[in-house]
């Protein structure tokens, strides 16, 4: 009897570190199909850990001009529609409303006009059968169809929700009857209405966020829905991904006898003022002569490839340590090429595991140093010459996802450079609050492999 086969759908980077480093795939009898655009490093690295029978490339995507302008109208009446559903206009801000050149402000202007007439649900669910006529239009999946009556998967499992191509390969497996499995990515996608794709089976990482799909996109039933946590959280209970202390500490020029300042930098849209942050931390621990106590570790995001952070840190660079992610990247740095290697998860563990205490804007670096039980701060006040003008922590603050923190005590709030010093050296573990926030949104991260493991079983 021929064994069934996993369609494993990885249309980029995303996914590769929670889903094919962690033990999701691992104790299936079935075979697995890696279905990607990865170079060969990139697989070499996802088989040190998952044992992929085949791999095929996904073949070039060009989306109609149809396809796109049915998606963004979707996504925009979507945003209209979650707003009124939760009355939060920084749901608005997901969409890009300052296109530069005169063909999008013509494309895009079109859209913005009728985005308002498609209010009601009904009008956007015509909508989505529009798009998923277009999708099927398209000779990409035509192509997609053919892979797959070759290949003939029992099921298609994609490692996030919003991926372009993603929707056209979702659209032909259903055509050809085979069963569809997507994982909602992040705490903060749901509300954003970048939904790409039409599964059967979608797995969320709570009971909360299974509510929010419920709020969001009601034609989804229950029955389709299975909470199973999300894996990136599994690390932190493997001591084997803790690096020894001494490797660690000489590896990043660290001194074993001051504590760590965990600063976690966040992409330069979301945070464009994060080196002034930075250099504010480093001016007050200075100025309170904590220098020979502490020590200030920089994590910055992955994907930020600015450089913005080394004037600071060469100006301090007895007290600014850098822990670089260690992540793969291709020369033209494409996202769908950009994804953490297996050290970079002991490297984030163990960043966690030393260190006091985390700074950040609003990161969910905040679940990650409460694995261990450490304290976050999270930064509360403007810069008074900013690099952006209309930028501002309080509209971050405001981002849907963050009504999931039911008490503001969950993290300490910083609210002005003078407030450095005593916040980050008052508090020592995690608040009863934050224990609180981490299980609405964590919720049942242990053992979130075996879940979702069992959640594709049930669909082969």
């Amino acid at each position: 009897m021929e064994k069934s086969k996993i369609l494993l759908l990885f249309p980029d980077g995303v996914g590769i570190r929670n889903y094919l480093y962690s033990s999701v795939f691992n104790h299936l009898e079935e075979d697995l199909i890696l279905f990607h655009n990865f170079d060969t490093e990139t697989i070499k690295a996802i088989q040190q850990n998952t044992d992929i029978h085949e791999e095929l490339t996904i073949p070039d995507y060009r989306e109609s001009v149809k396809e796109k302008f049915l998606r963004e109208l979707i996504c925009l009446s979507r945003l209209h529609y979650n707003n009124s559903k939760v009355h939060n206009p920084t749901l608005l801000k997901n969409w890009n409303w300052n296109q530069k050149t005169f063909s999008k402000k013509i494309f895009y202007k079109t859209i913005e006009f009728l985005a308002p007439f498609f209010k009601h649900y009904k009008s956007i669910l015509n909508l989505e059968k529009r798009y998923q006529k277009a999708l099927r239009k398209n000779s990409f999946c035509k192509e997609i169809k053919d892979i797959l009556k070759q290949v003939k998967p029992t099921v298609v499992f994609c490692s996030h929700q919003r991926a372009l191509k993603a929707a056209p390969i979702f659209a032909a497996a259903k055509d050809l009857g085979i069963r569809t499995t997507t994982v909602i990515y992040s705490w903060d996608n749901l509300p954003k209405a970048r939904m790409a794709l039409k599964a059967d089976n979608y797995l969320v990482w709570s009971d909360y966020m299974q509510q929010e799909l419920n709020l969001y996109y009601p034609e989804i039933d229950s029955s389709q829905i299975n909470v199973t946590g999300t894996p990136q959280f599994e690390f932190y209970e493997d001591s084997k991904k803790i690096i020894n202390k001494e490797i660690f500490y000489q590896t990043y020029n660290l001194d074993p006898n001051k504590k760590i300042i965990c600063y976690s930098g966040d992409d330069t849209k979301t945070s464009p003022d994060d080196p002034k942050y930075l250099r504010d931390i480093a001016e007050e621990i200075i100025k309170a002569n904590l220098h020979d106590e502490y020590q200030i570790l920089l994590r910055r995001c992955p994907i930020d490839f600015s450089g913005r952070f080394d004037e600071v840190v060469s100006q301090y660079k007895d007290l600014i340590k850098e822990a670089p992610p260690l992540w793969y990247f291709s020369k033209s740095k494409e996202w769908n090429s950009v994804y953490p290697t297996l050290d970079d998860v002991k490297l984030l563990v163990s960043t966690a595991f030393y260190s006091e205490i985390v700074i950040n804007v609003g990161s969910t670096m905040a679940f990650d140093f409460a694995m261990f039980n450490k304290p976050c701060v999270f930064i509360n006040y403007d810069q008074k010459q900013k690099t952006v003008n209309n930028w501002s922590v309080k509209t971050i603050y405001n981002y849907q996802h963050f009504k999931s923190m039911s008490d503001s005590n969950a993290v300490i709030w910083l609210n002005s450079k003078e407030e450095i010093v005593d916040k980050i050296t008052s508090e020592k573990s995690c608040s009863a609050e934050m224990i609180k926030w981490k299980e609405v949104v964590l919720e049942n991260y242990k053992n979130s492999s075996g879940k979702i493991n069992n959640a594709i079983k049930i669909n082969l």
